[in-house]
């Protein structure tokens, strides 16, 4: 069971793979990056509207028209300059997240597949924005572009955090058309990742799905005459 992308299957396989499959690999694509921002807090987000400290997890984009900007931009090589920002405050929630008085907050935004645009600060500005006063708490920071994201897991391709773009096409086809998108053409071998179906976002299913798919193949039976 390989909990990888198609670009880590074929490195691994090579030339184990048949030619279509592995042709039809290479041409997996992938989406937008991530950039991500983990806080140390002096104090919780001093958040204008009181229902987002209510929240353990806080979606910040404005307008619908700002949101949309946004997560286009990325599709064609740009950076937003008010990102859509999704925000996690875990350490009001679960007092083990940080020290006695302290708190803790992470969030990312979309860039570009593999951008080098630093986003810290569109992204402090964003939540500065709706919480006035949160760069004023902040204690230290850590920042991960889409090649640090890469290198601290190589699935995260270009910083794409989703397994592969999730289109129409690699909806059903992910990574490639085919019966069961979870076998390859390798006996036992199996890709249980989110570049298979129902993709990333939908927590475990890969793997469940991938396991079924195993447990269901036919097993060849040998039996000797008594």
């Amino acid at each position: 069971m390989l909990d990888v992308t198609p670009r880590q299957f074929l490195s691994l396989a090579g030339d184990r793979l048949p030619g279509l499959y592995r042709r039809r690999l290479t041409r997996y694509r992938y989406g937008p990056g991530a950039f991500k921002l983990d806080w140390a807090l002096d104090a919780p987000i001093p958040w204008r509207a009181p229902e987002c400290a209510r929240a353990a997890t806080v979606h910040l984009g404005g307008t619908l028209e700002e949101i949309a900007a946004s997560e286009r931009a990325p599709w064609r090589g740009e950076t937003a300059e008010r990102p859509f920002v999704l925000l996690a405050q875990q350490s009001l929630f679960d007092p083990t997240r940080a020290p006695e008085g302290k708190h803790t907050a992470r969030a990312y935004c979309h860039v570009a597949n593999g951008s080098p645009v630093n986003m810290t600060e569109r992204i402090e500005a964003q939540i500065e924005r709706f919480a006035p006063g949160f760069r004023d708490r902040v204690l230290a920071r850590s920042a991960m572009g889409p090649a640090e994201l890469e290198h601290h897991n190589p699935n995260y391709v270009g910083g794409d955090i989703n397994g592969g773009v999730a289109d129409l096409r690699q909806l059903f086809a992910r990574p490639v058309a085919r019966v069961s998108p979870y076998s390859t053409p390798l006996p036992g071998v199996y890709l249980c990742s989110s570049s298979t179906p129902p993709g990333g976002g939908v927590h475990g299913m890969c793997g469940f799905n991938a396991a079924k798919a195993a447990l269901q193949k036919p097993r060849a039976v040998s039996a000797s005459a008594g």
